[in-house]
């Protein structure tokens, strides 16, 4: 016999390679019983179904998450709008807190401005130091 040549009883098959590569060994495909064939259907029955449970459940996340976006959109939405109330709001209130402050009597006396002693924060006495 030639080298690299299998023997013609060999077991192993070669396939064919490309260039640089090493040829696989594959095993000769043997006969398979019914037995083989009713555990071979039952293996792939009980992996659809198990497959199609997985699809189902991912569906499910996936829509939940949706449903979850879309709450947290809205929220979000109502929110900004809170924002541009509040912001507007503030803007008037600080514009009438200007006009009143040019025509308030207690601002424009002069004894106003006498300087206040501090009054001891009543919170800071009854935390630990």
């Amino acid at each position: 016999m030639s080298q690299g040549l299998p023997a013609a009883g060999s077991v192993l098959q070669r396939s064919v390679a490309a260039p640089g590569n090493q040829p696989q060994p594959q095993p000769q495909q043997r006969l398979q019983s019914p037995e083989d064939d009713d555990r071979k259907v039952r293996r792939r029955e009980k992996n659809r179904v198990a497959a199609q449970r997985s699809r189902k459940k991912q569906t499910q996340k996936a829509d939940k998450l949706h449903e979850e976006y879309e709450c947290l959109e809205q929220e979000n939405t109502m929110l900004r709008r809170e924002i541009g109330k509040l912001t507007e709001e503030l803007k008037h209130l600080t514009e009438a807190l200007k006009e009143h402050e040019k025509m308030c009597p207690l601002l424009l006396c002069p004894l106003n401005f006498v300087p206040v002693p501090p009054r001891p924060d009543p919170v800071a006495g009854c935390l630990p130091r």
